[in-house]
């Protein structure tokens, strides 16, 4: 008996000890500070709009005495995220840049865990309904332009991960309402993966993507982690994706390319499809040597993500980038 209870005890010993081991190993890979909260001007407030029957919820910042005919800013989280957990993973840069820049904020909320976006694959259902989350967002927009007596003609939406495919399927689904996108860590859908109908106008596009992204390859491929965790479907290369939009836009000319290096193991380059005659460009930002993440000064992203580089300022290019096609 005292055999065996000695065997036990060992055993749980053992247990523990993994047990504690793997707690080690995913405080490492998963936890990242809480950002410093900025001081700012404005307010921060809480909406929601009834689309097709269903409830939808949003946030909104609205800078201090932000005029009429202001922008609106549309910042949409990644999978299985929400409102809160894209204004501290950017370190509130969004809300910062409207500040200084005089926009209104919206951070719209998805229905299902992955936005509706234009791929076949992924998790976009809640209680067996799926919801039209592109409808959601011109009713909210609509809200919103109405209630702060904003631009409608300046429109933007960005969005990180999944919240950036569901940029790219405003950009090609309705480029009248949205004059510009901005989709961080996010590729176009392979052919077989593809569900979006292109508008035959376009508006302009921006993609900045990482090399190091572990889950949504720079180079195309299946979007996973570690081949076990989440699975989008198949995705073609970023190159690719910037040069589907730019053909969708008609724009025929060679790209112009710059590379910069911005810190340690860290450069950014630039492949830029000029409008000419046409009203959209694409721009196409190649973070070298980052991970899966929209680079800012002010929050790091989880290990289990790759690199987390501090440079550039991601949320102050998509702005430069939408405030060039305001004018």
């Amino acid at each position: 008996m005292k055999k065996i209870m000695r065997f036990l005890k060992l055993g749980l010993l053992g247990l523990l000890s993994l047990a504690g081991l793997f707690a080690v190993l995913l405080g490492y890979f998963i936890y990242t500070p809480e950002p410093e909260r900025p001081q700012l001007s404005g307010t921060l407030g809480k909406a929601s709009i009834e689309v097709a029957g269903l409830k939808r919820s949003y946030r909104t910042y609205i800078p201090k005495d932000l005029p009429r005919g202001a922008p609106l800013v549309l910042v949409m989280h990644g999978s299985g995220e929400g409102p809160q957990a894209i204004r501290k993973e950017t370190g509130y840069a969004f809300e910062r840049l409207a500040d200084q820049h005089g926009f209104a904020l919206a951070y719209p909320k998805s229905y299902g865990a992955d936005w509706n976006d234009c791929s076949i694959i992924g998790d976009k259902a809640l209680d067996g309904i799926k919801a039209d989350d592109a409808a959601y967002l011109a009713a909210m927009v609509d809200q919103l332009v109405g209630e702060f007596k904003l631009d409608a003609s300046r429109v933007f939406a960005s969005g990180v991960s999944s919240g950036g495919s569901m940029a790219l399927r405003l950009a090609l689904e309705q480029p009248g309402r949205y004059r510009a996108v901005a989709a961080v860590v996010a590729n176009i859908p392979a052919p077989q993966n593809f569900l979006c109908k292109p508008a035959s106008q376009a508006t302009s596009v921006m993609i900045m993507n990482g090399t190091e992204d572990p889950l949504v390859p720079y180079a195309g491929g299946e979007i996973n982690l570690l081949g076990l965790f989440y699975k989008g479907g198949p995705i073609i290369s970023s190159g690719a994706s910037a040069q589907y939009l730019a053909d969708w836009a008609h724009l025929t000319g060679q790209p112009q390319t710059s590379l910069n290096a911005v810190a340690e193991g860290v450069s950014v380059e630039h492949t830029r499809w000029l409008p000419g005659e046409a009203r959209a460009e694409v721009e196409l930002v190649t973070i070298h040597g980052g991970g899966h993440g929209l680079p800012q000064p002010y929050a790091r992203r989880p290990r289990l993500l790759g690199p987390s580089p501090m440079a550039p300022n991601g949320p102050a290019m998509i702005w430069d980038f939408f405030a060039r096609q305001s004018k």
